[in-house]
């Protein structure tokens, strides 16, 4: 089979995606359920109605519009899963505006990354995460701070402080218009804002609810962050959306978790491998009555199908998972309920096609071959933020997104993802990009040369494991370096191994051979 016209449509029938934007589709159950949970902070027990989230969210947009906050202005959020996410995050929509969703868990280094890139005004956070944002936020676009919760700090206000008369209506803005740039690391490189547009989240949340079947009467655990995409489009919009009840968790701790998915009786728990791990083998899950659960869906990272078979039947209900990105706002694949096959990522999302191709001459593979997976669908990002470099070799002429993954579609439509094209490391669903790792080890005195690679694991998925050469005449333990790393990143991005060597291997344009220190990392068979 040669050409590069050979698509694979979606088995499953397509969605109506409507021309709305996407504050409007998810509030869209508010007048008929007013007073029914829509969210519940899972360890009060605190409850937001639907009606008070509709009211909550149209406060704030007059607040914003009151402070002449004009469309396509940009507000950031960092904070932990709490009712008030979902307040902020459509509020700002109800305004015209944008939404850029910060890791809570980030260095000052970083949020002042994002923070310079997406040029917000306004930054919401939390009283843990505050010392951060506002030293991070000093000297850049914001200018003003808010709070969640009811902590009374000096000299910053709460959000609720920026609530004003409700709006009646949307602030109009095109369907087309950005809405919410997340960040993602994508193919390659360091954390790049992906420029998310109301009918690209639109077409998302249609394209998830149809396949899980998501119905009103269903309780979701929200434990995965809500900056991630998957925690904002199936975690939080999609459930809502069916008018569903979702219960918040700031962090995921075991016993904490089971304790919420056995008293708030939760259906359906989205999770990622880790956690799938943890039900599977955990002694503590025996004491705990997870009868309710319907369906484990695992997305982020790879789920073994042996991990998903223990898992299922330790749980008694079906464990799938699938497959998405930042990019694609954010499922390209889903395992429909009770059709999964196992190690499959499941079939094609609606109004969505996949075509696999070599990744050297880009001709269109057979089924059951082996390349690099190509995606397009309404669903698809507009581009990366203030990169067009980096957005045209993510996106082809013919607009097909090219996933730097590898894998083979089988006879059925199912996807199954083996490798990867692109150098990220997938750490608990996190992606960590070398890049930015060898660049903080490059300013370790004592360090002359350095390769970070993923090395699997069990638990996590893969780890980042570094490669160093030392300076001549220098002194550094293996501990000494890991902690050097860790003082300046994200806990996800902290290295899990040092080895020293003599020499990197390198191309002769001076690209690193990650292909020959994962040999050289892996044991011998």
């Amino acid at each position: 089979m040669t050409g590069r016209d050979v698509i694979h449509r979606s088995p499953l029938p397509d969605v109506e995606i409507p021309d709305v934007l996407l504050p409007e589709l998810v509030l869209r159950r508010a007048a008929d359920v007013p007073d029914k949970a829509a969210l519940i902070e899972g360890v009060t027990g605190r409850v937001l109605t639907y009606g008070e989230l509709d009211d909550a969210v149209r406060r704030l947009a007059g607040g914003l519009v009151a402070h002449a906050f004009a469309p396509g202005d940009v507000v950031a959020i960092m904070a932990p899963n709490s009712p008030e996410y979902a307040v902020v995050f459509h509020g700002v929509g109800f305004a015209g505006g944008v939404v850029t969703t910060i890791n809570p868990t980030y260095t000052e280094a970083e949020v002042r990354h994002q923070l310079e890139d997406a040029g917000p005004r306004i930054l919401v956070t939390d009283a843990d995460c505050l010392d951060t944002a506002l030293a991070a936020s000093a000297g850049t676009s914001v200018q003003s701070t808010y709070v969640i919760g009811d902590a009374a700090i000096d000299g910053i206000p709460r959000l609720v402080a920026l609530f004003a008369d409700p709006v009646s209506e949307p602030v109009d803005v095109p369907f087309d218009a950005p809405f919410a740039i997340p960040y993602s690391s994508g193919t390659t490189g360091l954390a790049k804002g992906v420029v998310l547009s109301h009918r690209a989240l639109v077409a998302g949340v249609m394209q998830t609810l149809a396949p899980f079947a998501l119905r009103a009467d269903e309780k979701i655990a929200a434990v995965l962050p809500f900056f991630h995409i998957f925690g904002i489009q199936v975690l939080m919009n999609a459930p809502i959306t069916a008018g569903a009840t979702v219960i918040t968790m700031p962090r995921f701790a075991l016993q904490p978790y089971l304790q919420l998915l056995q008293d708030f009786a939760v259906t359906r728990a989205f999770v990622a491998p880790p956690i799938v791990a943890a039900l599977a083998k955990d002694p503590i899950v025996d004491k705990f009555d997870l009868s309710g659960l319907e369906q484990v869906f695992s997305g982020a990272a790879p789920l073994s199908p042996g991990l998903a078979g223990e898992a299922s039947a330790r749980l008694g209900c079906e464990v799938v998972q699938g497959y998405g990105m930042t990019e694609m706002a954010p499922g390209t694949h889903l395992g429909p309920n009770r059709s999964s096959k196992p190690g499959s990522v499941g079939v094609t999302a609606p109004n969505s096609e996949i075509k696999v191709v070599d990744p050297v001459t880009g001709d269109a593979m057979h089924v059951g071959e082996d390349g690099e997976v190509c995606m397009r669908g309404p669903q698809m990002m507009t581009a990366y933020l203030n990169n067009p470099r980096a957005t045209s070799d993510t996106i082809d002429e013919h607009g097909w997104l090219h996933t730097g993954d590898i894998g083979h579609v089988d006879d059925d439509g199912y996807l199954y993802v083996i490798d990867r094209l692109k150098e990220m490391i997938k750490y608990k669903g996190f992606q960590v990009a070398p890049a930015e790792l060898e660049a903080v080890l490059l300013t370790h005195p004592a360090v002359a040369d350095a390769a970070v690679i993923g090395e699997p694991d069990d638990i996590a998925g893969e780890v980042p494991v570094a490669f160093v050469v030392l300076k001549e005449a220098t002194t550094a333990t293996e501990d000494d370096i890991a902690e050097f790393v860790a003082t300046r990143l994200a806990h996800f991005k902290r290295l899990a191994k040092v080895t020293f060597t003599d020499k990197v291997p390198r191309s002769a344009s001076g690209k690193i051979l990650r292909r020959l220190l994962r040999d050289q990392a892996r044991p011998p068979t």
